[in-house]
């Protein structure tokens, strides 16, 4: 098992960037993905970033170019770097970790932009 704690999220304009943190309770050396989704009120939690164990990232279409994953086993945490942030990336972003296969989440962290 692994408990997630995110951080950094907050209130930004737009343009603007976020760093947000999720800190494992455990190494994360040997867990297979983890990754970041988000959520809005009234629809399905989506995909926005996962790196798997030995690096490979996937990234949402919406976020290409302008989102950065990264782990630090070391530390055990992943970051989610945010830049240049629209609207429209308002939601709760929760953090995620699939150890097969069984999967957990993060009690999430809300993310505002403004216009």
């Amino acid at each position: 098992q692994v408990q997630l704690v995110e951080s950094g999220g907050g209130l930004v304009q737009a343009g603007g960037s976020l760093r947000l943190s999720c800190a494992a309770s455990r190494s994360i050396f040997s867990i297979n993905v983890m990754g970041w989704y988000r959520q809005t009120p009234g629809k399905e939690r989506e995909l926005v970033a996962v790196i798997r164990s030995g690096g490979i990232t996937n990234y949402a279409d919406f976020v290409k170019g302008r989102f950065t994953i990264s782990r630090d086993n070391a530390k055990n945490t992943v970051h989610l770097q945010m830049n240049s942030l629209k609207p429209e990336d308002t939601a709760v972003y929760y953090c995620y970790a699939l150890m097969t296969p069984d999967q957990y989440w993060g009690q999430g962290t809300q993310v505002t932009v403004s216009s």
